[in-house]
């Protein structure tokens, strides 16, 4: 299984994917202010070290800053620390995902170059008005490994024009009680797009309002990853793939 480093928590919403963040969802019911931003207690346990001298954490794939945003301007501070881990641990392979890939430029390393070979960045969208905002952004830079997340993917987009140089695309619905419903119809038309650029795709999780064929249906939330599964729509026309395994939850 992936590691998981969450350098920092706490994120502010910035467009309407946000709408019913799980991590917003979470914090409420334990009383906890998301929009406070703090560093976390376990910030070097990427390069922590056992008794003989080794890492404790695996050299794997490792989920990065799932509990924020990488590039969130509140982190600014702390990121250039967390870098120099990223740094060190060229072993693993870091992924991280984005609302604010605008920030990119100002928040990279100097020796970042024509990017770093072990960090994978991710680029999330949900309508087609951040699609075109983020992604004609994300495609011109200087990135090695690049994803795109479309979850909580909120209505019909079209991407084929920005899958050039993509590694993957993954596909996902809104999980909450008052969550917008996800046709079935907008992930097939994703999937179609990845086709016929080559680039993989996977669907990762159902909404919980679901509309297949003109049919909604309610799910339960323990079930959304597996219902999208059950689909066996995944695409892969490499060894790699999309971010099928993250933590369960609207990216």
């Amino acid at each position: 299984m992936p590691g998981r480093w969450d350098p920092w928590r706490g994120c502010h919403r910035c467009s309407e994917g946000c709408r019913y963040c799980y991590i917003h969802k979470g914090d409420a019911k334990r009383g906890i202010d998301t929009d406070v931003i703090v560093r976390s207690p376990r910030f070097d346990r990427p390069v922590e070290k056992k008794r003989d001298g080794g890492y404790k954490m695996a050299s794997d794939l490792i989920w990065t800053c799932f509990a924020s945003d990488f590039l969130l301007e509140d982190a600014d501070p702390w990121r250039e620390d967390a870098w120099n881990i990223i740094r060190e641990r060229k072993d693993c392979t870091f992924l991280f995902l984005t609302k604010r890939i605008e920030r990119f430029a100002e928040c990279i390393p100097a020796d970042w170059g024509d990017g770093w070979d072990n960090v994978v960045i991710c680029c999330t969208v949900e309508d087609q008005k951040n699609a075109d905002r983020r992604l004609s952004v994300f495609r011109d830079l200087p990135v090695r490994h690049k994803q795109i997340t479309a979850q909580p993917l909120i209505e019909r987009i079209d991407i084929e024009r920005y899958l050039d140089g993509m590694e993957a695309v993954t596909a996902g619905g809104e999980s909450d009680r008052d969550a917008r419903p996800l046709d079935y119809s907008w992930v097939l038309f994703l999937r179609e797009q990845c086709v016929r650029q080559n680039v993989a795709f996977s669907f990762r999780q159902c909404g919980t309002h679901f509309i297949r064929d003109g049919v909604e249906y309610t799910l339960p939330v323990r079930l959304l990853c597996a219902r999208a599964r059950a689909e066996g729509i995944d695409f892969s026309p490499f060894s790699g793939g999309g971010i099928t395994d993250a933590p369960e939850g609207d990216l």
